[in-house]
């Protein structure tokens, strides 16, 4: 009875180390059966072929050839709809505010400033919606593997039962994506895609282009508002003076919704990466077994080495090199 009792206590406490994705070193790992990891939540898109046919792979490097799309329809919607806001957003700014203008300087100098942050911030949206944020290598928790290790006696690496695969420190799994991802700080549906250590730069500077449109056009609707009613609607606007107040009353509260939202999120993000603390950490108030960096480590980490131009581009990617557990941005 009593050897009954205990190989019942010991497949137990053997399923529970299952479901919480640990796994023992050593003789444990061979006894265990090899699983099948979960279907993905993503593709992998090859975009080298297209980029040949248009005569752009000599100006792409090799890593950023491929795309990096998370099949969720819910995040699909989103993305699409936070399309259609900028592009509302283009048409008011543009042909409704700024072309009937008088004025050449005023029209032209506030088109081309908004222009840019848009195509700045529609650009760091694609680029932390198709960038791969960190992806662990699926189905690698083999024997072999995990002899390789060269683990020490007592020492316990962690394994994920889902994607089947050794969870380095600070990885979390996603359930939209079904991957684990280094880093990881949440899944966002605005960009398809979870934000960990190769993309929270692009989602920072998605959030803080955004943020700063928004404050422009809600200054620019403001502003034509007021000249709109000085003038009597005369002459300041090509459509009728109640189609132009509704596109001005969307306009601002498109801009203060997003706006404030997106500095909430743009914060949010630096807060953490100062911290060197992601949002599942802060939220799950994990005892830290990293060695934590000073502020401006850590922001280096994200950005980039040194302070430069390029950390506000969505077009460069910082270089990263890992020193056993540690990551460095080169």
């Amino acid at each position: 009875m009593l050897y009954r009792e205990r190989k019942h206590a010991e497949r137990m406490a053997f399923e529970a180390n299952q479901r919480n994705g640990q796994k023992q070193g050593g003789e444990d790992g061979a006894l265990e059966k090899p699983r099948k990891p979960v279907a993905d939540g993503m593709v992998i898109i090859d975009c080298g072929p297209y980029l040949r046919r248009c005569g752009l792979h000599k100006c792409i490097p090799k890593d950023s050839r491929t795309a990096w799309f998370v099949k969720d329809i819910c995040g699909v919607i989103c993305v699409i709809f936070t399309w259609l806001l900028v592009l509302y957003a283009e048409y008011v700014v543009m042909f409704i505010m700024l072309w009937p203008s008088p004025s050449a300087g005023y029209r032209w100098g506030n088109a081309i400033l908004f222009n840019m942050l848009a195509f700045l911030a529609v650009a760091s949206h694609a680029r932390a919606m198709l960038t791969d944020p960190g992806a662990v290598p699926k189905g690698n928790a083999t024997r072999e593997n995990i002899l390789k290790l060269g683990l020490k006696e007592g020492q316990v690496v962690f394994k994920c039962p889902k994607c089947i695969s050794i969870k380095p420190e600070r990885a979390h799994h996603c359930s939209v994506c079904q991957r684990c991802i280094r880093k990881m700080d949440h899944h966002c549906p605005w960009v398809n895609n979870c934000v960990g250590e190769n993309n929270q730069k692009f989602f920072v500077l998605f959030t803080l282009y955004i943020c700063l449109i928004s404050i422009h056009s809600v200054y620019l609707a403001i502003q034509h508002f007021i000249i709109c009613i000085g003038q009597d609607w005369k002459g300041c606007s090509g459509v009728s003076p109640p189609a132009t107040t509704i596109f001005l009353i969307f306009l601002v509260f498109e801009g203060l919704l997003f706006g404030i939202f997106t500095a909430i999120m743009c914060g949010s993000q630096l807060s953490a990466i100062c911290s060197d603390e992601t949002g599942i950490e802060q939220l799950k108030k994990d005892q830290t077994t990293w060695q934590k960096r000073s502020y401006w480590l850590s922001i280096k980490s994200v950005f980039g080495h040194p302070f430069s131009w390029r950390w506000f581009s969505p077009f460069s990617r910082p270089n990263f090199v890992y020193f056993g557990t540690q990551q460095y941005c080169v």
